[in-house]
Parts: C-alpha cells; structure tokens; sequence
C-alpha cells in the first residue's frame, strides 16, 4: 500500500508543477496534496508541523496568485478586460503548437484583451507588459514553491526508501 501511495504522491507532485503553469490548476496545493498523501504512508511518520507550514505557504501562494497579476495590470493602466486576456492568451498559447507560446499567449491576449476595452494601442499595449509581468511573476513564484514541495518529497523518499521500497 505504501508504494502505491507514494506513487499517488508524485503524480500529484508532477502536477504541482505543471499547475503552476495552468491557470486552471492550483499548482503548489496541488503539490502540497501529494506531501499528504505521502504522509499518509506508514513508512513515513505524520509530520503535522510541517504539513501545517506547507499549507500556509500553499494557501497564501494561491492568493497571491489572483492578486500579482492585477497589481501588474492596475500598477500599468490595465483592465479586467486584460487580465481576462492574460488567462485566455496562456489556454491559448499551451495549445498552440508555436514556440515559446506559453509566453507570448499571455501578452497578447492582454493586449487584445485591452484593445477590446477600447483602450488607445498604446495604453493597451502598457497594460498588457503589465499584465504579463504580473503573469510571470506570480508563475515563476508558484513554480519554484512547487519545486520546492518535490525535494522536500525526494528527500523524504531518499530517507525512508528502506522502509518504503
């Protein structure tokens, strides 16, 4: 039974990271998921300070993830309207199959986004840097959390492999 939750545990792991991508997906909760699952073993004793300390952290990234992008967009002029944008050009580019989609999708759905608005180009095209800063900057951060949740889940595994496996 360990094994097959240890497997469960990465699989959420992996998906920590890639929703740390995917607006649709909570990316370190996600993570922090498998950190449970994980300690659910019975290899692995329940570390109740340290789940509690990664839920924090879990939680308070989520939030920030809503709230990083509309600082970018409002600190540059922007719209709901861009911000709407930046989440569909993401959906976009991830599903086109054009080079560095996953970065330029978001600004120019901002930008179309805000041009929509009715925006002048040029104030459009301030709010969609904006917005795309606030994009990668709340992304970068909720990748390197949910990097983070993975070594402390291979570290973890590395410990207990004896009993594990």
């Amino acid at each position: 039974m360990d094994i097959f939750l240890v497997i469960v545990a990465a699989f959420f792991m992996i998906l920590g990271i890639i929703g740390s991508f995917l607006p649709i997906l909570p990316g370190p909760l996600t993570g922090w998921v498998g950190l449970l699952i994980f300690h659910l073993t019975d290899a692995v004793p329940m570390n109740w300070t340290f789940l509690i300390i990664t839920l924090i952290i879990a939680i308070a990234i989520w939030i920030l993830d809503y709230i990083i992008p509309a600082m970018g967009t409002k600190r540059f002029g922007g719209t709901k309207a861009g911000m709407i944008g930046t989440s569909v050009g993401l959906l976009v580019g991830l599903l086109a199959p054009i080079p560095g989609g996953i970065i330029i999708g978001p600004f120019f759905g901002a930008l179309i986004g805000e041009l929509i608005n009715k925006s002048e180009f040029d104030k459009a095209l301030k709010a969609a840097f904006g917005s795309f800063l606030g994009f990668i900057a709340s992304t970068f951060i909720k990748f390197i959390i949910a990097i983070i949740f993975l070594g402390f889940f291979i570290v973890k595994v590395i410990d207990y492999k004896a009993v594990l496996f």
